[in-house]
């Protein structure tokens, strides 16, 4: 009897995985461990004794001798009833029909023997008839798990007990919020216990999610420590609820921990699997081609606890998906509407069963259903305007471009119109579309009353997110007033206009994405004698190169790969302002009689005596190609990392590292502003450097982790050829000025952009969109590091932008010692201002 006591669960596991049936002896009475088959009855819900394992376990004598004298005893893992115990004399078979004992002698003391597979033949297995089926008709929708989305439930039919449905979706995409939203609305609506085994995420970064989701509140915000009250009151409330959501985020994780855990849970209503990873790595056991196996695992983890287990994969590769072999796969696609994404559901053996659009709110971490009420037009006290519904696009796009004034990663407007936007946000998310008609009047007057909004990409965004709803335009000042411009409502930038009355305002110097900034002709080489035939030197230097450089990825591979996961944001650009001082955009009027926009700055007088000074780098990317370390040859997928490898060079998906001083901006720049649904950010080898730096200097931490990479050997000399060149030229036409000086720089630049051209049309010699980022992050590495040297040595950095400019609060005409006064590369232009008066440099 103890023997037997012992090993139940290795004997109920006999039972489950080979249809074993043991005879156990307690004294003079003998009872079988038998499958659920041998006594279908047993699976009806409070037929028999039904008892869970650890209390079985618990009281195994007991049960041995009421089953001997024709007591069925069931055995539960959590609710599942997974073995029966039987009688095994004679005596007592008149049970049922589909009892049967087995004859085996048992030694005195509880000897234990079994019966394999062979044994069941002597009895016939139970058939089902079609009325026993109807109890699928009859028993009404199965009351399990969802999403919480009602579109996706409606499609999925919700998840199912016993079946494992697998989230397919590409990185960046959203499939692990999916995971998490059927977490949330199973443990935190329906109180019901779940499992969720991280494999990806950690313990902290899900909590962090579920904060976001259920707040509101921006998730790279939360993932620097900063909470408002309303978020520390939600956590403390999810942390008092925490004991339905149990989460296993250790190390080395595999598919057979989870389906040893899972049993031991009292209660258990859902499995999540936080994530399979399609690529190989060797710090994960679920990943690479032990996959198909985990899935098996997960599968059969269903089947015998009988509830659901979801399983998130980072792919949607059809061929990956079909050795799954899931129950049930739902997979996330992009469509060109911004801010939809389709979920497609399919079932094993019926193929397609439904589909469903949702709309990403990555920020948030979560989905929300997508509307689709067609946009409505209303009047408002601004005039006429889009419908607030949640489901338009204007809602939504004013929603996102509001995003980083609430979070508090920029400032530059009114608290009023940051309060009101903050509401608006809440709204959208929520689908509150009576909220939003009450809080569109109050939103467009604080609107109203900004008379000019920042000149950055995030203002510019929420000034043409603003216009939509109405908002009158402002007229440009025609004079040479340093003061605001008079009536600029909802915050579109004043644009005054040249005699054919086409916009003109002052360009950023890097271009948005599918603007390379280039036009017809640029590509073709420069003529005989041009003074500075840039392209020929650049193709030159490429070409000359012993790792024999790869210029143009095809056209065919430009879809795939690393390729798409490169942006413009990756050059990571500091556009940062000092949070306590007050930089206002003011109408200005060149000499050539262009009419465009200047910063003035407000300094407090916390800041004491002083003068502004403004510094302006010199040749910020040609410089750059002195030493960018790139790959020269194809990027390959190495997947995670344990340690960057100076070796290689490419594009590494890191954790946003936290960074709390607030007299520098954030080492990533701009890079911080679109983390994906992990909270992490895809960037270049030169980012990368340094952050190792800052902490073996010890201004950061640690490294983040690298949790995925594409990389190639490194080079840091392939573009050095056109800097010597370029440095050359400099030193000769810097002195000359005038025209000989703009060609140089014009097809500097330009040369520079062709690395990247956005347009199929454009015949450049190079589609290295890792080239060109690369070389712009190393820019903004240099010109960040050299800030934060004087920041360092005690002086006050007010403003640091772009690659090349930078403003310090200083002594009246003293510049910080750690930059070189020059016209020469690495070295800066000088300037100084008084605060409160328009700041004019760049107009050139």
């Amino acid at each position: 009897m103890t023997t037997a006591r012992n090993n139940l669960y290795s004997l109920v596991k006999l039972v489950e995985e080979e249809g074993r049936t043991t005879v156990i002896t307690k004294h003079k009475v003998r009872a079988l461990l038998a499958p659920l088959d041998r006594f279908p009855a047993a699976r009806k819900t409070d037929a028999f004794p039904a008892h869970v394992l650890s209390a079985a376990q618990r009281d195994f004598g007991d049960l041995v001798t009421l089953a001997a004298q024709g007591e069925p005893q069931v055995l539960l893992r959590n609710t599942t009833p997974v073995a029966v115990l039987l009688p095994a004399d004679p005596a007592s078979r008149a049970l049922s029909t589909d009892t049967a004992a087995h004859p085996g002698a048992a030694t005195a003391g509880g000897a234990v023997n079994s019966q394999g597979n062979q044994d069941r033949g002597s009895t016939p297995r139970r058939l089902a008839t079609l009325g026993d089926a109807m109890s699928v008709l009859t028993a009404g929708p199965v009351d399990g798990p969802t999403f919480g989305l009602s579109g996706l439930d409606a499609a999925t039919g919700g998840l199912q007990p016993g079946r494992l449905t697998l989230v397919a979706a590409p990185p960046s995409v959203g499939g692990s919020l999916l995971g998490l939203a059927a977490a949330r609305k199973t443990a935190l609506v329906d109180h019901d216990v779940v499992l969720y085994a991280a494999s990806g995420p950690n313990r902290d970064d899900i909590f962090r999610r579920i904060i976001a989701a259920e707040t509101g509140g921006d998730y790279p915000r939360l993932k620097q420590g900063r909470l408002t009250e309303h978020e520390q009151q939600v956590a403390r409330q999810l942390v008092q609820a925490g004991d339905v959501l149990l989460i296993d985020d250790g190390t080395n994780l595999r598919a057979e921990d989870i389906a040893e855990t899972a049993p031991h849970m009292k209660g258990l209503a859902l499995v999540v699997v936080d994530r399979l990873q399609a690529a190989h790595s060797a710090r994960l056991p679920l990943s690479g081609d032990r996959l198909p196996d985990a899935s098996q695992v997960l599968a059969g983890l269903a089947r015998d606890l009988h509830v659901p287990v979801l399983a998130v994969v980072d792919s949607d590769d059809p061929a990956l998906l079909g050795l799954l072999d899931a129950d049930v796969v739902v997979t996330l696609t992009t469509t060109a509407e911004p801010g939809k994404v389709k979920v497609t559901v399919a079932e094993r053996d019926f193929g397609t069963i439904g589909s469903a659009y949702l709309q990403p709110d990555l920020i948030h971490a979560r989905f929300l259903d997508a509307g689709a009420a067609p946009i409505e037009h209303t009047h408002s006290p601004a005039g006429p305007g889009p419908s607030t519904a949640a489901g338009g696009t204007a809602a939504l796009e004013l929603a996102e471009a509001a995003l980083p004034y609430t979070s508090g990663g920029h400032h530059g407007i009114p608290a009023a119109l940051t309060h009101e936007l903050a509401a608006w946000r809440t709204a959208v998310a929520g689908g509150d579309q009576d909220a939003l008609k009450e809080i569109l009047p109050s939103l467009l007057q604080a609107a109203a009353a900004v008379t000019e909004f920042p000149d950055t990409h995030e203002g510019h965004r929420l000034a043409a997110a603003l216009r939509p709803y109405g908002t009158p335009e402002p007229a440009a000042a025609a004079d040479t007033t340093s003061g605001p411009a008079q009536g600029t409502a909802a915050g579109a930038p004043a644009q005054a206009r040249d005699d054919q009355g086409q916009a003109q305002d002052n360009v950023a110097e890097d271009e948005e994405d599918g603007d390379d900034g280039l036009a017809p002709g640029d590509e073709e080489d420069e003529p005989e004698g041009h003074v500075f035939p840039a392209l020929k030197i650049l193709k030159d230097a490429v070409g000359r190169s012993k790792m024999h450089p790869i210029s143009v990825i095809r056209a065919a591979d430009r879809d795939s790969g690393p390729w798409p996961l490169i942006s413009e944001h990756m050059d990571g650009e500091p556009r940062w302002a000092h949070p306590d001082i007050t930089v206002t955009r003011v109408p200005h009027i060149r000499a050539n009689g262009k009419r465009v926009r200047r910063d003035r700055i407000d300094v407090p007088d916390s800041f004491g005596e002083g003068e502004l000074c403004l510094i302006d780098r010199n040749g910020s990317f040609p410089s750059a190609c002195s030493a960018v370390p790139l790959a020269p040859n194809k990027l390959l997928h190495t997947g995670p990392l344990d340690a960057y490898d100076k070796a290689g060079a490419g594009i590494y998906l890191i954790d946003i590292p936290e960074w709390t001083r607030t007299d520098m901006p954030h080492p990533l720049g701009r890079i911080i502003d679109r983390p994906d649904e992990d909270g992490r950010v895809w960037v270049t080898t030169p980012h990368i450097k340094q952050l190792v730096r800052l902490v073996r200097d010890g201004h950061l931490d640690a490294m983040p982790p690298i949790h995925d990479s594409w990389t190639g050997k490194a080079n840091e000399s392939l573009f050095k050829p056109f800097y010597e060149a370029t440095r050359k030229a400099r030193t000769e036409l810097v002195e000359v000025g005038g025209d000989p000086y703009k060609a140089y720089k014009t097809r500097l630049s330009i040369a520079l952009r062709l690395l990247w051209p956005k347009r199929p049309a454009q015949r450049s010699p190079f589609w290295r969109p890792d080239w060109r980022m690369s070389m712009v992050a190393e820019a903004s590495v240099r010109h960040w590091t050299v800030a934060f040297k004087a920041v360092q040595e005690g002086h006050t950095l007010v403003a640091l932008r772009n690659v090349d400019q930078a403003i310090f609060w200083t002594p009246p005409g003293t510049p910080p010692s750690t930059y070189r006064i020059g016209t020469g590369f690495g070295e800066v232009k000088r300037k100084f201002v008084q605060a409160g008066e328009t700041i004019l440099e760049g107009d050139d």
